[in-house]
């Protein structure tokens, strides 16, 4: 269980929330980023995975990508049949990843820090829901308070605006 003295949100339910939420407060332990991402298919876990790019000094390590190297080589039948989830809404390099692979599902722990490829994402077919789960945003927002440097080193100083905007004329994140 999640200790009081980092979250007070009750922990996810939801059991693909909940292995993300996991690796997320794995990820925070470590003195990294607190987002995590996990990879069921018909509600097995197959891969789970957090942000490792302070741990591991890897830009592209994104908790959907960590997740991704985790699951290893897989058919692309089982990608048709999986479902992502992602503690926070993903950027474009780790919704491409989703895309590239043929993941038709997404469920996003919380996407009021940052609303960013939602939309994207479905606007190429892929089923988005945000669960809007309140321990995956309590976590990340402590970890923005406590290392505001590193949460906008992250997200390419987009964030410590709000602004997450990629469409043209926008502010790049």
């Amino acid at each position: 269980m999640v200790s009081a003295s980092i979250v007070s949100a009750p922990f996810p339910a939801d059991v693909g929330i909940r292995v993300a939420f996991e690796e997320a407060l794995a990820g925070y332990r470590e003195g990294g980023l607190p987002i995590g991402a996990a990879l069921l298919v018909r509600g097995e876990v197959i891969a789970r995975g957090r942000n490792r790019r302070v741990q591991d000094g890897n830009p592209i390590l994104h908790a959907e990508m960590s997740c991704f190297r985790n699951a290893g080589r897989l058919p692309a039948s089982v990608y048709r049949e999986a479902t992502l989830y992602s503690t926070l809404s993903p950027c474009y390099m780790c919704s491409g990843a989703a895309l590239l692979f043929g993941v038709p599902r997404m469920v996003v722990g919380e996407s009021r820090t940052i609303l960013a490829a939602d939309d994207w994402l479905r606007s190429r077919g892929m089923d988005v829901t945000v669960a809007d789960d309140p321990a995956c945003y309590e976590l990340l927002q402590r970890f923005i308070r406590e290392q505001p440097a590193v949460w906008a080193e992250d997200i390419g100083e987009a964030g410590t605006q709000g602004k997450y905007d990629h469409s043209p004329g926008g502010a790049a994140g």
